[in-house]
C-alpha cells in the first residue's frame, strides 16, 4: 500500500497516514499496482500542482484532502517530474480548485511506502546521457562564452546560449559540451497548433519557451553542423527543437545545408524532429541526405490526431506519406509518441498503432510523456478500458518484435 503525499501551507511535503494513494488514468482514479510504481529515480524532482488539491482513498471512497477546519484549502497536490528515460504510468489524483491551466509539465503520481517515496513510472531507456548531473555544470557558462567568441556572427549560437542558460535545454547545452545530440533550431513558422506546444501558447497556459525570431542563413547552419558532427562524441544534430516551429517548412535552406555539411564530413547523424505534415519538404530533406526523422504523434487515429495537433494545410494522410517516403529512402523513422496514461494504452489506440508500425516499417517508438492539463483530455471519446502503460509496452514489443521501444533518438552513424 502506498500513502498519499501532499504539501502543507508552508510547502513542506508530508504523508497522510489514513489515506491510501490514488493515481489518475484517463478520467478515472485508481489504486496503483506495484508494476506501475518504482522508487523515485535520481534526477526526478517533486513539485506542487498549482490550484489542485490531492485525492486519496479512505476505505473504498476517494477523499479530497482539503485540510482541517482551521486550514481549509491549504493543502496542495504533489507530483514528480521525471528525467529522460522514464515513462509515466499514472497521473496524480487531484481536484482543481480554480479554472487556470496547469503549467506544461509532466506531472506524475507519487506516494510513500516503507518511508520511501515512490513514483508512478517505469524505466524505458538507458538515461546516462540525459541524467541531470551531466548538465548545468559550473563550466557551462565558460563553454558558452568560448563558442560565442569562436562564432561571433552566428545567431543560432546566441539562441542556443539563451536556451541553455534560461531554459536548461539539454540539447542546447550539448552543443556547448560538444557531445551527443545537439539541437539546431531553424524555423519560426509552424503548420500545426498543438494544444501542448511549448513555444507558442494555444491555450491559457503560458508557453514554456520563447520561439525563434529569425530565419538562419544556410552558412550559419553549416557552421554549427560541421563543428558538432566532426568533433562530438556519438554526435547527432537535430532540426526541430522546442524553441521553433516546423523545420520541414524551411526545407530549402536546411537541405542546402545538409548537402554542404556532407561535403565536409561524413561523421555523425543528421536528424529532424517533425510533424511530417509537409510531405514536399520531407522529400527534399530525405533526398538531401537526412539520416533519421522523429515524427511527433498524439494518436494514429485521424480524429484524435486532429484534436491535439490541429493541423494547418495538411492532413494525417500527408504524415503517412512522409513516413513511407522516408522509410523507402533508407531514412530511419521513429514515432515520438505523446504518451498519456488512460488514453495511449487503450486498445482502440494500440491496434491502429500496430498497423501503422507494420505498414510503414517504423524503426522505433519513442515514448514522450505528454505535458497537458488533464481537462483537455476529457472531450476525447473512449471505448474500452486502458491496458495500463506497462502492459501497453509489453504488447507493442510482442506484436512488433523488430521495433525498438525507448525514449530518445539513437545515432545512425
Amino acid at each position: 500500500m502506498y500513502l498519499t503525499l501532499f504539501a502543507d501551507n508552508t510547502g513542506k511535503v508530508r504523508e497522510h497516514r489514513q489515506l491510501k494513494m490514488l493515481g489518475q488514468t484517463g478520467s478515472g482514479w485508481v489504486e496503483p499496482m506495484s508494476v506501475e510504481m518504482m522508487p523515485l529515480p535520481k534526477g526526478a524532482s517533486l513539485v506542487l500542482m498549482p490550484g489542485h488539491i490531492p485525492v486519496g482513498m479512505k476505505s473504498d471512497t476517494p477523499v479530497p484532502l482539503t485540510g482541517s477546519r482551521h486550514n481549509q484549502g491549504q493543502y496542495s497536490a504533489v507530483a514528480a517530474l521525471l528525467p529522460q528515460g522514464f515513462t509515466r504510468t499514472l497521473l496524480p489524483a487531484a481536484v482543481a480548485t480554480d479554472h487556470n491551466d496547469l503549467p506544461l509539465l509532466g506531472y506524475t503520481a507519487v506516494g510513500l511506502r516503507d518511508e520511501q517515496i515512490y513514483v508512478a513510472a517505469i524505466k524505458t531507456d538507458e538515461h546516462r546521457k540525459w541524467h541531470p548531473k551531466n548538465y548545468n555544470t559550473e563550466r557551462l557558462p565558460e563553454k558558452i562564452t568560448a563558442l560565442l567568441k569562436r562564432y561571433p556572427h552566428n545567431r543560432i549560437i546566441r539562441q542556443l546560449a539563451n536556451c541553455a542558460l534560461e531554459y536548461s535545454c539539454f540539447t542546447a547545452q550539448n552543443l556547448f559540451y560538444r557531445r551527443w545530440e545537439a539541437g539546431i533550431p531553424t524555423s519560426k513558422p509552424c503548420n500545426a497548433n498543438c494544444i501542448g506546444c511549448i513555444s507558442e501558447s494555444h491555450t491559457s497556459a503560458f508557453s514554456a519557451q520563447n520561439r525563434l525570431e529569425f530565419s538562419p542563413e544556410t552558412g550559419e547552419i553549416v557552421e554549427l553542423g560541421v563543428a558538432h558532427l566532426a568533433a562530438a562524441k556519438e554526435a547527432i544534430i537535430s532540426f526541430g527543437q522546442g524553441c521553433e516551429g516546423e523545420p520541414s517548412l524551411n526545407a530549402d535552406k536546411i537541405g542546402a545545408a545538409i548537402r554542404i555539411i556532407r561535403q565536409q564530413t561524413d561523421k555523425g547523424t543528421i536528424n529532424m524532429n517533425t510533424n511530417a505534415g509537409f510531405t514536399e519538404g520531407i522529400r527534399k530533406l530525405c533526398d538531401a541526405g537526412l539520416d533519421s526523422i522523429r515524427v511527433t504523434m498524439f494518436s494514429p487515429l485521424q480524429e484524435d490526431y486532429n484534436y491535439y495537433h490541429r493541423p494547418q494545410n495538411y492532413r494525417f494522410s500527408n504524415v503517412l506519406k512522409s513516413i513511407h517516403y522516408a522509410s523507402d529512402h533508407q531514412v530511419k523513422v521513429s514515432i515520438n509518441l505523446l504518451t498519456y496514461p488512460g488514453f495511449t494504452d487503450r486498445p482502440e489506440q494500440v491496434e491502429p498503432l500496430l498497423k501503422l508500425i507494420h505498414k510503414t516499417k517504423i524503426d522505433m517508438i519513442q515514448l514522450r510523456n505528454l505535458n497537458i492539463d488533464p481537462k483537455y483530455m476529457l472531450p476525447l471519446k473512449t471505448v474500452s478500458e486502458p491496458l495500463g502503460i506497462p502492459q501497453f509496452i509489453k504488447v507493442i514489443k510482442q506484436e512488433a518484435p523488430g521495433i525498438t521501444v525507448g525514449s530518445y533518438s539513437r545515432p545512425v552513424r
